[in-house]
């Protein structure tokens, strides 16, 4: 049997329920919905009385409360429970591919396995396989320790981007999964959707993923032998929090490098051109700013062209059919202008743009600082741009046959660059695996 050791994964031994309820078992990833507390309340109700996956995760719209290291202890006294009172069927060394029905109508595949964290690198202009799209905050790091040190069970979140222009891997896994029996198959809970899942286990199967990850390291590897094979799209702290555990696990335990199952991390791989996988650019908005003085710094920085446009459709249609220009949305003597910056660049736009508007903000002090925000939807950008002493920038689309270059050449994207998709489109714990011996 082939090793998936040089693609930096691993075969995971996948632990799942005896009775499966997918509508009170599975949860939304514990970073969404961080401002709706109303929505957790709802997951609780859903969950209550049931085995769940809300009993093992720490949500984060509780990260800040007082109580916060007696939940810890309660999920981690939790995954015990499960594990004693035979909550799981026994283990099975696997691979799983899963097909994601959205509630927006859109079906995303993807393939469920383990990777090892010595392949994986969050700071900037690494050459590892697996690398960081945004800028990791290493303040964000900590807490989320102390939820996985010690912890009995992983549940992943995460979900890694596989640069697979010719759809071999997760598309290939597709056609040979729903040839099979699925092992689960059900409806997420607060209408979020349905999800299925195949096991990908046998000597033909893992040989197509062998052979299709080869090919896709053989495409992406450069003149210097570097491959860049996966990227982070969902859970970049995390994957970075089980990366500091690991690292200070191993320095305690040196016996234990090759084997420990600390040293890997489940995560959920996405082909990037996964047309169910939408890209949406994170819009910035600036409080306190003089816009005139904003749109030429950045028409002199990026050496653009600015023109004006006579309303929001206008501006939107535009800025919607490059990957290089810019919308500027405001209020100035009474008049609504909407400023149009083209601009000539192959990169991704918000990797050129986000550095200018800090040099900008930096060297613009003054007395009341300018204040930048993060807006999704253009809706809110426009709202915003006619709120006088207000500039709503409008960015592009996110261009994802440039995406890894970008990532390659310039190391991880600002932070709050892109979202992938909609709050309840993100991934949802179903999939466990054992972590630290207990």
């Amino acid at each position: 049997m082939n090793s998936f050791a040089e693609f930096g994964i691993q075969m995971p031994e996948i632990l799942l329920p005896e009775n499966l309820d997918l509508s009170s078992w599975s949860v939304i990833a514990c970073d969404q919905y961080t401002q709706d507390l109303s929505y957790w309340k709802k997951v609780e109700k859903a969950a209550e009385g049931k085995v769940s996956t809300l009993n093992l995760i720490l949500p984060e719209v509780y990260l800040n409360d007082s109580d916060k290291e007696e939940r810890i202890r309660k999920i981690k006294k939790e995954m015990k429970k499960y594990l004693e009172e035979n909550v799981f069927s026994p283990a099975q060394k696997e691979f799983i591919y899963v097909e994601r029905k959205t509630a927006y109508g859109r079906t995303r595949s993807g393939l469920i396995a383990a990777i090892d964290l010595e392949t994986y690198e969050w700071k900037p202009f690494s050459k590892a396989f697996i690398r960081a799209t945004e800028a990791t905050i290493v303040d964000r790091i900590p807490p989320r320790k102390e939820i996985r040190k010690g912890a009995a069970l992983e549940l992943p979140h995460i979900m890694l981007l596989v640069n697979d222009e010719k759809k071999q891997l997760i598309e290939g896994c597709g056609n040979l999964a729903r040839k099979k029996t699925p092992v689960y198959k059900g409806e997420l809970m607060l209408n979020s959707g349905s999800i299925t899942g195949w096991a990908l286990n046998t000597e033909d199967e893992l040989e197509t993923i062998y052979n299709s990850l080869r090919e896709i390291k053989s495409r992406n590897t450069d003149s210097q032998g570097n491959a860049f094979i996966f990227a982070v799209g969902d859970g970049n702290h995390s994957l970075a929090t089980a990366k500091a555990v690991w690292d200070e696990y191993k320095a305690e335990h040196p016996e234990e490098r090759t084997k420990s199952p600390v040293r890997y991390a489940l995560v959920e791989i996405v082909n990037i051109y996964d047309c169910g996988l939408t890209f949406e650019p994170i819009h910035r908005v600036l409080f306190g700013a003089e816009a005139d003085k904003v749109i030429d710094y950045a028409k002199t920085a990026l050496g653009g062209r600015i023109s004006q446009c006579d309303d929001e459709e206008s501006l939107s249609s535009r800025v919607q059919n490059s990957h290089s220009s810019f919308g500027f949305v405001y209020v100035k003597d009474g008049q609504q202008k909407y400023i149009l910056l083209e601009c000539d660049f192959n990169e991704l736009a918000v990797a050129r743009f986000q550095p200018i508007l800090d040099e900008f903000i930096e060297k613009n002090k003054g007395d009341k600082p300018i204040e930048m925000d993060y807006i999704h939807g253009k809706e809110e950008v426009f709202r915003l741009g006619r709120e006088t002493g207000t500039l709503s920038i409008l960015l592009p689309p996110i261009a994802k046959d440039s995406f890894f270059e970008t990532i390659n050449s310039r190391g991880p994207l600002p932070r709050k660059s892109f979202s992938m998709g909609e709050a309840s489109e993100k991934r949802f714990y179903l999939e466990c695996r054992k972590l630290f011996n207990c």
